[in-house]
């Protein structure tokens, strides 16, 4: 009776678990690339693309409704996805500090638009909502 129920509870949590993963694959919005700056430069280069920076830090509140109610949107996804190389930084670990020096900021969150040299493009600060996002994506232009 035991190996029975524990036969249930494991065909009950890999189902369960296997529901998950498929939610995971189904997501929507900003995909942002991971690596070092010299790679995201290199990687936008070779795609003949801009780089979108968010530049953010972990307390910032407007920086996390950025990320929760903006670059989660499917339209700001689709033509984000499409026409840039998409990163976020925080700004106070890793490379940040390091790019807080290259790209100084006035405020949180912080959204660069780099051209692959390491030349900004456009800088936008505050949180944005996603049409107007979506207005300032569409005017940067192609490489």
């Amino acid at each position: 009776m035991i190996s029975l129920l524990i036969v249930a509870a494991l065909t009950f949590s890999t189902v369960y678990a296997n529901d998950g993963d498929k939610k995971d694959t189904k997501a929507v919005g900003i995909k942002f690339s991971e690596g070092s700056w010299a790679a995201i430069l290199k990687k936008a280069k070779a795609e003949k693309k801009i780089v979108f920076l968010d530049a953010y830090t972990t307390w910032c509140g407007p920086c996390k409704l950025l990320q929760k109610n903006v670059f989660t949107k499917p339209e700001v996804g689709a033509l984000f996805n499409q026409k840039f190389i998409n990163v976020k930084v925080d700004m106070e670990s890793g490379e940040g500090p390091k790019l807080a020096k290259k790209y100084p900021l006035e405020g949180y969150p912080t959204l660069f638009f780099i051209d692959p040299d390491g030349k900004i493009v456009k800088q936008v600060i505050g949180y944005q909502n996603p049409e107007t996002l979506l207005s300032i994506g569409k005017a940067i232009p192609a490489i």
